[in-house]
């Protein structure tokens, strides 16, 4: 018993020291919260066990028994919803959806639980330590094995489809999870439950399977970085570049840089970035590196720039033109670009040419043309931070930073305001009858013909999936009321042609609108709770609109 009870707790503690690491470490996004729940459920049995051989009283002992199985048999309902967002990044299930793949957990879980007649689990000399299992018990393998058996036909078939090597590596690791999850289970349930008569027993073999299928998921995650799809995103943008960027937060950390970055640098992701120590391994004019140097301590949101020498020996050297630009947004910086672009070969044809002054100026053209590049580029990483990618709105985090200060001014100045949150109806039925190509051209499509009924002063934004909002400022009911319903009357009227000689596709949306015209005196000192409230009433409206039969707009 002490054998078991240390290899269950030894097993739990595992398992929680891999949960705070994927929570500590990673950046927190949709996937990584079903991921940390599928990892709660997991948890748990080892949990129990250790507490059913760490009492002798039945009631105790019963109780830890129900934990166990409770966790063990969300399970599949956890890893069910964990592959279907494995292998759909934009998968965003409904209520009825979600009760669907939760509801034999949860029936099984209630007869554990009840253990009517004994049905699940029965004593053998008045303990639990030495048990029988019921019906109940068989039932929650089937249905164990039903969950895992679908949730490996998804990731098969996506396996199949899937073009992008490391599409298939990410998948392929999940279905070598998901086997060795079931094969330790399996084992235990055939040594210790069937063969149970003829065979000492073996303990830990569930939560050793638990535990090793756990482990090599968190480890596969971290090898290719499966649901850090910001950071991939990202990344995949600035490798295309060829120049080294470093990017800073607003207290000079390194949060990102590309491949290019040279090396001998020694920039770590995490660390703080001292500039002045990075230019001790550089040549650099003493006027320049002075001068840029103050420039870059004193002056953060000013753009500067200047020249380094990296000498490999006395007849090598490498050449870099160093730019240093703020990352700003709504006039606030938030962070830094550093950027490294090698001019090896234009300062080598500079110096050579110095003897001819048409040469020179054709050198300096390339430079100047360079360095607009780069600040294109650079304008572009600051405008993928505030949009969104598919319909060129701007995202839920631009509109939240951009309505805190709207709203506190309209609460000092009592100016009135709307907000407006809609989806679009019945969008997974576009999905699954068109598929999702189809899908986000509607969502694009929709997002375009509602951005041509807006005033130039509304704010359009991409809320999730389908869903939008939209500010109106300078407000008031009834001019909110007729901007809503031409809203919904345009994207009724919308006709999507989808090619191929099928008809066009036309939606319908649902919407919920806040009006805000009387203001108090309140004076706000939790501007992101008052924005929740706000955000909670017309999300309770869009609900209602959906109730009443869509294609309507409800106003609180």
């Amino acid at each position: 018993m002490e054998l078991m009870t240390g290899l269950d707790l030894s097993l739990f503690l595992f398992l929680f020291a891999i949960f705070i690491y994927v929570f500590a470490t990673n950046i927190i996004t949709t996937q990584h919260k079903v991921y940390l729940l599928f990892h709660f459920f997991m948890m748990i049995w080892p949990l129990g066990q250790v507490g059913v051989h760490t009492t002798d009283q039945p009631h105790l002992q019963i109780l830890y028994i129900n934990t166990s199985f409770v966790g063990l048999s969300m399970l599949g309902f956890g890893w069910l919803l964990f592959t279907k967002f494995l292998v759909n990044v934009t998968y965003r299930p409904s209520r009825k959806a979600l009760m669907l793949m939760l509801m034999p957990s949860l029936l099984v879980s209630a007869g554990v639980i009840w253990n009517p007649w004994h049905a699940f689990i029965s004593t053998v000399n008045d303990g639990y330590e030495q048990r029988t299992y019921g019906p109940i018990f068989w039932a929650m393998v089937i249905v164990l094995l039903s969950y895992y058996v679908y949730s490996l036909r998804i990731l098969l078939k996506a396996f199949r489809t899937r073009q992008l090597p490391q599409d298939r590596v990410r998948i392929a690791n999940a279905i070598t999870g998901i086997i060795i999850m079931v094969a330790f289970p399996l084992l235990d349930l055939m040594l210790n439950v069937v063969f149970d008569p003829w065979l000492p027993v073996i303990p830990g073999l569930t939560s050793l399977g638990i535990v090793l299928s756990d482990l090599y998921f968190v480890f596969s995650l971290k090898k290719h970085r499966s649901l850090d799809l910001v950071k991939i995103a990202q990344q995949d943008v600035m490798d295309t570049l060829s120049v080294g960027i470093i990017v800073l937060d607003e207290h000079d950390h390194v949060i990102e840089m590309n491949q290019v970055v040279n090396p001998r640098l020694q920039v770590a992701v995490g660390e703080l970035l001292d500039l002045e120590e990075m230019l001790a391994g550089f040549t650099i004019d003493p006027a320049n590196e002075e001068a840029f140097l103050h420039a870059y301590r004193t002056s953060p949101s000013q753009r500067i720039q200047t020249e380094i020498t990296l000498e490999y020996d006395s007849s090598l050297k490498q050449y870099f033109s160093l730019h240093v630009g703020p990352i700003i947004v709504n006039g606030r910086r938030i962070g830094k670009v550093v950027t490294f672009q090698d001019i090896s070969e234009l300062k080598c044809h500079i110096l050579k040419s110095q003897e001819h002054n048409a040469s020179l100026q054709e050198r300096n053209r390339a430079l100047i043309y360079m360095q607009d590049e780069l600040f294109q580029a650079n304008r572009k990483l600051e405008q993928m931070a505030i949009t969104d990618s598919l319909t060129g709105c701007y995202n839920r985090r631009f509109l939240m930073q951009q309505l805190e200060h709207e709203v506190l001014t309209n609460i000092r100045y009592k100016i009135p305001f709307a907000l407006l949150l809609f989806d679009i109806d019945l969008f997974k039925l576009v999905n699954d009858t068109y598929g999702h190509v189809v899908g986000d051209e509607v969502i694009r499509r929709t997002a375009d013909a509602v951005r041509s009924s807006l005033r130039r002063t509304d704010i359009l934004a991409r809320y999730g999936g389908e869903e939008f909002t939209v500010y109106l400022p300078h407000t008031n009911k009834e001019q909110a009321e007729m901007l809503a319903q031409r809203i919904r009357e345009v994207v009724e009227n919308n006709e999507i042609a989808i090619g191929r000689g099928r008809a066009p596709v036309s939606v319908t949306i649902s919407m919920g609108m806040l009006v805000v015209e009387e203001q108090s005196d309140l004076q706000l000192d939790d501007v992101k709770g008052y924005l929740r409230d706000l955000f909670s009433k017309v999300d309770s409206a869009l609900y209602r609109a959906k109730d009443n039969g869509r294609n309507r707009v409800v106003n609180l």
